[in-house]
C-alpha cells in the first residue's frame, strides 16, 4: 500500500500568491479595479492609462453601426474598413480619452486608486500629456482618412469623432467638467459608449439618417445605466472632492436601482420601436436577451453594488451588447 505524499502547504501558499499577483498584474494592465502598483515597463504604462477594458463596448458599437447600415458585405475591403474604424473608437480615441480622464482625476484617483500609473508615480506628467496630444493627433487624421475611404461627401465620421474629443474634455476637464454632475457625466459617458461608435459605424458603410441617431441615443440613456456602475467603486474619493455622481447623490442602493432600470426600460423603448418598424422577431429575441440580464441584476448588483460590481458586468452586460447587435441587424434588415 503506498504512502501519501505529505503537502507541502509552503508550496501551495506560494502557487496562490503567484495566481494572486498575476491577476493583479493583468487588471491592472487592462485598467480594471483591484490591482496593484508596481509595473516598471513604459509601454504597460501607457496601454494601463488608455484602459484597455473600456474599449469593447465601443469596438463593439462599430459593429452594431456597420450592421445598421445594412451596407456591409464580407469583402476584404470592408474588413479592413472595420479594423481601422475599430482602431479609432477603441485605442486611440477611448484611449485618448481614458488617458485625458486619468490627468484630470489624478488627485481622486490618490484616494480611490492609488495604484494607478500617475498617483502612484509610475509615469511623469509631462509624459501623460504627450501621450494625451499624439492619441488625439492620430484620432482626428484617422477620422478623416476614413471619411475619404468611404466617399463621404460631407466629412460625418471626422464630425462625430470632433464631437467625442470635445465631449471627452469637458467630461474631464474644468470648468464644465461634466462628471461632477452624475446624470449629464453619465450621459455624455453613454452616448461615448454607443452613440458615438454606432453612428461611426454606420457612416462608415451607409449614410448616416435622424432616425440612426436617435435611436442611438436613445440606447445611451441604457448606457448612462452602465456608466453609473463604474461610479459605486469610487464613492469615497467622490465625496471627499465634492463630485456628484449617483451614488453619492442618492446613496449606494437607490443609485442601483436607478442604473438597472435605465438599462432594462430603454432597452425595452428599443424593443417597442423594432415592433413599430415591424421587425417581431428582433423584438422579440431583444426582449429575451434583457430576461437574463434582470436575472444577474438582482443576484449580484442590487444585493450588493460596492462588491458586486465587477461580477455583475460580467455576466449581464454580454446579454446587453448582444442586444445592441439584434437592434442594429434589425434596423439593417428595416432598411432604416
Amino acid at each position: 500500500m503506498s504512502e501519501s505524499k505529505p503537502i507541502d502547504k509552503n508550496t501551495e501558499t506560494q502557487e496562490v500568491q503567484t495566481d494572486a499577483d498575476q491577476g493583479s498584474k493583468a487588471r491592472q494592465l487592462l485598467g480594471m479595479k483591484g490591482a496593484a502598483a508596481g509595473e516598471t515597463s513604459i509601454w504597460k504604462i501607457r496601454l494601463q492609462l488608455m484602459k484597455p477594458i473600456t474599449w469593447i463596448p465601443l469596438i463593439w458599437g462599430v459593429v452594431c453601426g456597420a450592421a445598421s447600415s445594412g451596407g456591409y458585405t464580407w469583402t476584404l475591403e470592408n474588413v479592413l474598413k472595420s479594423a481601422a474604424c475599430m482602431l479609432l473608437a477603441g485605442p486611440i480615441l477611448a484611449g485618448y480619452t481614458q488617458t485625458l480622464n486619468e490627468y484630470y482625476d489624478r488627485e481622486i484617483d490618490a484616494v480611490n486608486e492609488p495604484y494607478r500609473p500617475i498617483p502612484s508615480g509610475a509615469i511623469p506628467l509631462p509624459q501623460v500629456i504627450t501621450q494625451i496630444i499624439v492619441l488625439l493627433v492620430a484620432g482626428i487624421a484617422l477620422a478623416f482618412a476614413l471619411d475619404q475611404w468611404a466617399g463621404n461627401e460631407f466629412p460625418t465620421i471626422l464630425t462625430i469623432a470632433i464631437m467625442g474629443v470635445f465631449i471627452a474634455y469637458i467630461y474631464s476637464a474644468p470648468p464644465l467638467k461634466l462628471k461632477q454632475n452624475g446624470w449629464l457625466g453619465g450621459y455624455a459617458l453613454g452616448a461615448s459608449y454607443i452613440a458615438f461608435p454606432w453612428c461611426t459605424g454606420h457612416a462608415l458603410f451607409g449614410e448616416l439618417n435622424w432616425r440612426v441617431v436617435v435611436i442611438t441615443v436613445i440606447y445611451s440613456i441604457a448606457g448612462l445605466g452602465i456608466a453609473i456602475v463604474n461610479d459605486f467603486k469610487s464613492v469615497e474619493g467622490d465625496k471627499q472632492f465634492g463630485l456628484k455622481s449617483l451614488p453619492v447623490m442618492f446613496g449606494v442602493n437607490t443609485a442601483a436601482w436607478i442604473c438597472v432600470l435605465m438599462i432594462d426600460l430603454f432597452q425595452g423603448a428599443i424593443a417597442g420601436y423594432l415592433v413599430y418598424i415591424h421587425e417581431n422577431l428582433y423584438a422579440s429575441i431583444l426582449v429575451l436577451l434583457v430576461i437574463p440580464q434582470i436575472v444577474f441584476q438582482d443576484m449580484y448588483f442590487l444585493r450588493d453594488p460596492l462588491k458586486n460590481d465587477v461580477k455583475y458586468q460580467a455576466s449581464a452586460q454580454p446579454f446587453l451588447v448582444l442586444g445592441m447587435l439584434v437592434a442594429g441587424i434589425a434596423m439593417g434588415h428595416a432598411g432604416i
